[in-house]
């Protein structure tokens, strides 16, 4: 008999050099595995290596001044960073351990679109595990602030592990949220 595994969405925050898929690197990434609600099952962390050059190049816009702390200290663990094909294995082992093999796994996040881009282009091997499909809290942002006028106060650490919870929390406040008539 084959047991199926528990998680269901792997919740995934990039931070990268800027957000220019193709300029810029993934710094440092996170993933949450999730059952549908939103039980964290297992957490993966890693910082990815990228040269010193191309983050002083691209780190130096004005979102990274307005964030001076936080590029600071993506800079000063690039030093321990792991390379990127090993970071790659790493999530699909992640995977492995967490998911059916059977089907595609869904992508979740606060602005995952923008994650997947990266994804697409620096891990081919984890995008085909991934659905086409994704969850993407951001969509719920628009809706409740649009229709409801109802705002999430999410705290905005630029850290990929504490932005994963913060938006597991805010898809929880806005489902709190949907009975609003």
């Amino acid at each position: 008999m084959v047991r199926s595994k528990k998680a269901k969405l792997l919740w995934i925050d990039l931070e990268m050099t800027g957000l220019d898929p193709v300029e810029d690197r993934i710094l440092e990434v996170a993933a949450i595995a999730t059952d549908w609600n939103f039980r964290e099952i297992a957490v993966y962390t890693a910082v990815k290596k990228v040269g010193p050059e191309l983050m002083n190049k691209r780190m130096a816009i004005d979102f990274w001044d307005k964030h001076a702390h936080v590029r600071q200290a993506l800079m000063d663990q690039n030093a321990t960073g792991t390379n990127g094909r090993t970071v790659e294995n790493e999530l699909l082992e992640f995977i492995d351990q967490h998911f059916n093999a059977d089907s595609p796994v869904i992508l979740a996040g606060n602005s995952i679109h923008q994650d997947r881009k990266f994804i697409d282009n620096e891990w081919p091997r984890l995008a085909a595990r991934l659905h086409y499909r994704m969850l993407d809290v951001s969509a719920w942002k628009l809706v409740f602030e649009g229709k409801y006028r109802k705002k999430f106060a999410k705290p905005e650490a630029h850290r990929a592990l504490e932005d994963i919870r913060g938006s597991i929390e805010e898809l929880q406040y806005y489902l709190g949220k949907s009975k609003i008539k």
